[in-house]
């Protein structure tokens, strides 16, 4: 567990191996003087999913402050493109066998954020009380929840929850989701693996979130999702935004970071 912080940034970082593993194989970065924080959630087996975790984050914290969004936009994804290749040369001399990690990232220049990602692991934001999830999981029982074939009551107990349809590491070429948007004064966003969300609700993220410091909040979770059985590796960044001067600028976002 650790704290950064500076003038625009109060950050909380919270991680464990759960009730059930005997590694974590999650894996974390967090560079607010870059404007970026991450969680990647590995697959393939412990030895292969901590690789492919950490060979992700590896690779994401050799990025430095740039000189604008774009720029820190398209390092991010310069950066996740070098690890997969990494990945999939290390998969090959391993006979093909699977290994891969799931990716959730936030990136922050000026008054605008951008959420980028990969399979289950969330980006959240809480704004004014209210919390909603920015990126959109890449399961098959998302897949179903979308074709409107199960609701997400129903989705929480679907057998195969857990099975994810994108990830780094896994392919020739890696797929990014992007979202991007105005950052507000005051704006909260917690960034997870699926070991959090397994056991905890929005609205208790919500409950825990906005009326504590990031660390705090971050430990409660992870304390949370433990009490609750606690079956996987749980991950849970917090970044409070402070000082936050709106931007002047009506472009779109889009186009402020592309």
């Amino acid at each position: 567990m650790q704290l950064r912080s500076n003038s625009k940034f109060d950050t909380g970082v919270a991680t464990h191996r759960g009730n059930v593993r005997a590694q974590n194989e999650d894996a974390h970065v967090v560079l607010p003087e870059s404007g970026l924080w991450a969680v990647s959630d590995g697959m393939g087996g412990h030895e292969a999913g901590q690789l492919a975790s950490s060979t992700i984050v590896a690779a994401l914290q050799s990025i430095k402050p740039q000189s604008s969004a774009r720029r820190l936009l398209a390092a991010c994804e310069d950066r996740v493109r070098r690890a997969n290749s990494s990945l999939e040369q290390i998969r090959n001399e391993r006979g093909g066998s699977i290994m891969g990690a799931t990716l959730a990232v936030l990136l922050i220049y000026d008054a605008h954020y951008a959420c980028v990602w990969a399979g289950d692991s969330r980006v959240y934001c809480i704004r004014n009380g209210n919390i909603w999830q920015v990126s959109h999981d890449h399961t098959e029982v998302q897949a179903l929840i979308d074709k409107g074939v199960l609701t997400p009551e129903e989705a929480i107990t679907w057998p195969q929850r857990g099975v994810i349809t994108r990830a780094i590491g896994t392919s020739d070429h890696p797929e990014l989701d992007v979202e991007m948007g105005p950052l507000l004064d005051g704006d909260i966003f917690v960034i997870c693996s699926d070991g959090l969300t397994a056991h905890v609700s929005d609205r208790e993220i919500l409950e825990r979130v906005v009326p504590n410091r990031s660390q705090n909040a971050c430990e409660l979770l992870v304390e949370l999702s433990l009490e609750r059985g606690g079956e996987d590796n749980v991950t849970v960044i917090v970044v409070r935004c402070g000082g936050i001067t709106p931007a002047k600028s009506g472009a779109p976002a889009r186009l402020i970071w592309e």
